[in-house]
């Protein structure tokens, strides 16, 4: 049978610990980030039942946990994170997986994979090709239930020069009004202009988030540990996407801003009757694209390194789309800050937003 390990770790300390070791979740968060280095490896689940909708094949797979947070990683040496993700990976091998998928910050510390892959002896991914293809479908999907035309929308990217983040500036370009190109470094951001502008595009680059207040689709693709979109910044009616984990958009967001329509990027719908042995905080059957990307690849026996590094091929963002139709893995409900978000409430955010830009014109 076909096999696959993905590759986990704790993001919101307490919550994300406490979900296998409820006990060392009431730990303080500085506690728990402090000793997570410490830590082995961790396997958390066999999973079963995930079905080709194309060839009716079943794959199998492992849940593996790397126990260590995003600012442990970020805080130890650099070679002491790969080490520990590495261990991880080489707890997969031993399980026999046949190719590995990193999830969250284990996809983004370093040089986004390289380094762990040649650690290891089978192939790795960081599932960032699916997650592109994920982030944009959702985002047009969520635009056009919120009455937003994408052709006379500006749409800013936040974290445009990193991997997803420009490849998702490509895309868009073609879809949209104009980009507004958001970062911390300009030099970078001006690199990224200069390609879409060679598009046909328009985009302007800024590092200052103000600028964001302008758009009207607002994709996040930050590493950052903490959330860095506060209400204040977003435009009423405005989509945002938040690909980001640990996420970008500040939870305030949901609370002072009932006209701003904010969805988790990347989750979708998985194939057969799936069981991940595991509470991800989804409901059944839903995954993050970077995890689905590592299954397609399972289900084609595609045993190859395939999204690593920092530079993503618009090719495999669309040969992935097209893998995941083939398979019958698809675009999920929209959810926001871990709640089912349905076509009721979306209305009411749209109504909600209409009134306010109106009495405010």
């Amino acid at each position: 049978m076909d096999n696959f390990a993905f590759m986990i770790h704790p993001i919101e300390p307490q919550r994300d610990v406490a979900r296998k070791f409820p006990l060392l979740g009431r730990l303080p968060p500085g506690i728990i980030d402090y000793f997570s280095s410490f830590f082995p490896p961790v396997l958390l689940s066999h999973v079963t039942g995930c079905r080709s909708a194309e060839s009716g094949e079943e794959i199998e797979g492992w849940l593996v946990a790397c126990p260590m947070t995003p600012r442990r990683m970020l805080e130890v040496p650099l070679a002491s994170a790969y080490g520990k993700v590495v261990q991880t990976g080489k707890l997969a091998e031993r399980l026999g997986a046949r190719i590995l998928g990193l999830g969250a910050f284990t996809a983004v510390v370093g040089d986004a994979g390289c380094t762990i892959s040649q650690g290891l002896s089978i192939p790795v991914t960081t599932g960032n090709s699916y997650t592109v293809a994920v982030a944009i479908e959702a985002s047009m999907e969520a635009a056009r239930r919120m009455g937003l035309e994408p052709a006379q929308s500006v749409a800013a990217i936040v974290g445009a020069y990193g991997s997803t983040g420009r490849a998702c500036a490509q895309l868009l370009a073609g879809e949209v009004k104009s980009l507004v190109l958001a970062g911390r470094n300009l030099d970078r951001l001006q690199d990224v202009k200069r390609q879409i502008e060679s598009l046909g595009a328009r985009a302007a680059t800024t590092t200052n988030l103000q600028d964001i207040r302008e758009a009207d689709i607002v994709l996040c693709m930050t590493s950052s540990l903490d959330p860095i979109i506060r209400p204040e910044l977003l435009k009423e009616g405005a989509v945002v996407c938040d690909v980001a984990r640990p996420r970008s958009v500040s939870r305030r967001v949901a609370s002072e801003r009932d006209d701003v329509l904010v969805i988790e990027g990347g989750v979708v719908q998985v194939p057969g009757e799936v069981d991940f042995g595991f509470d991800f905080g989804f409901p059944p059957g839903q995954v993050y694209a970077c995890m689905a990307e590592t299954m397609l690849l399972a289900m084609e026996g595609r045993y190859e390194c395939y999204s690593l590094g920092r530079e993503i091929s618009l090719d495999r963002v669309g040969e992935m789309a097209q893998l995941a139709r083939k398979h019958g893995f698809r675009l999920s409900g929209f959810r926001s800050f871990e709640r089912v978000i349905d076509d009721g409430e979306i209305d009411k955010i749209r109504e909600i937003a209409y009134q306010r830009r109106h009495s405010m014109g």
